[in-house]
């Protein structure tokens, strides 16, 4: 088979379970030399006793497999362990060319019941632990353009969710953090367009323990039938986005799941309104837009996609 990624290198966060052990797998069957990074903590909140062997255990897979890679069991949220990170993909193979940030935990509760370390600590994982590893990521293709005096081949594929699209009344935390990190992702692709890099985000439709209440009412395939909700069917993407041949694809945000790939658009104008007068009064905006959203359901207020298109079970 092509080895697309051969001679590029890869860091993967969140890598040792789930979404991001087969995002990991993909790349290095597409070529690349992986670094797998994973906190190790067993509990989907972030809990528990920070391990290694969630991230040894799929470096020694890929390894078996005849590919390169090696564990890195830190947590990305720390700007100073987000460095070593990047530091250990270029002292180990010479230059980092992808950055895959999928590292993440939840702690839903309502909005009038959060405290403030479970909104703290879930924006502090995924949001600024995308921010840190994209920090030194972009700091080091910068160099590396101006060494070389033209572009170079950098890839960012983040991690968003339709949480952040169709709303979660149960985790405004976690919409929140998928929101900000479009927010990230479409500035990142404007400020390193010129150095040959590009970034996009991916709303992923996967069953991990990440989303093990959300698609608690999904069948489970019958043993020979595909899972479209299998992870290893997000991680093509991931690896065609991680690739030469996705050059010209940048700020983009994708839906994936098996068999299905989504391109959402920007939030457009659905309607415009203009004072006659030079400035709006009380009086006259609630004459106009009071017949607007008399007619449309709360929940038509903003556009959402289909959260699912997919069967449930009995």
């Amino acid at each position: 088979m092509s080895l697309p990624l051969r001679g590029l290198s890869a860091i993967v966060t969140g890598a040792g379970r789930g979404l991001g052990r087969a995002e990991a797998l993909e790349l290095a069957r597409l070529g690349a030399a992986v670094v797998v990074n994973d906190y190790g903590q067993p509990g989907r909140d972030g809990s528990g006793d920070a391990s290694t062997a969630p991230a040894e255990r799929v470096a020694e897979e890929i390894r078996a497999a005849g590919g390169r890679a090696v564990a890195h069991t830190g947590d990305v949220s720390d700007f100073e362990v987000a460095r070593s990170l990047v530091a250990l993909a270029t002292c180990t193979y010479g230059r980092l060319d992808i950055l895959v940030n999928n590292a993440g935990i939840l702690r839903d509760r309502m909005i009038f019941s959060m405290s403030e370390d479970e909104w703290d600590s879930v924006i502090r994982v995924h949001l600024k632990g995308h921010f840190n590893t994209t920090h030194f990521a972009a700091a080091h293709w910068r160099e590396r353009s101006k060494a070389s005096g033209g572009p170079v081949h950098g890839r960012v594929v983040n991690t968003s969710s339709e949480a952040f699209l169709a709303g979660s009344a149960g985790q405004p935390n976690y919409a929140a953090a998928k929101g900000g990190i479009v927010g990230l992702t479409t500035s990142t692709a404007l400020a390193l367009r010129k150095y040959g890099v590009t970034a996009n985000a991916i709303c992923p439709r996967a069953r991990t323990r990440m989303t093990e209440d959300v698609f608690a009412g999904f069948a489970e395939p019958a043993p020979g039938e595909l899972d479209p909700l299998a992870p290893e069917h997000v991680a093509p993407l991931v690896g065609y986005l991680a690739s030469p041949a996705a050059s010209r694809i940048t700020g983009q945000l994708l839906v994936v799941h098996g068999g299905m790939v989504a391109v959402v658009e920007r939030p457009r104008v659905a309607a415009q309104f203009d004072s006659a007068e030079e400035a709006f009064s009380y009086r006259e905006l609630e004459e106009l837009l009071g017949p607007y959203y008399a007619h449309r359901a709360p929940d038509e207020t903003f556009a959402a996609t289909e959260v699912l298109s997919l069967k449930r079970g009995a």
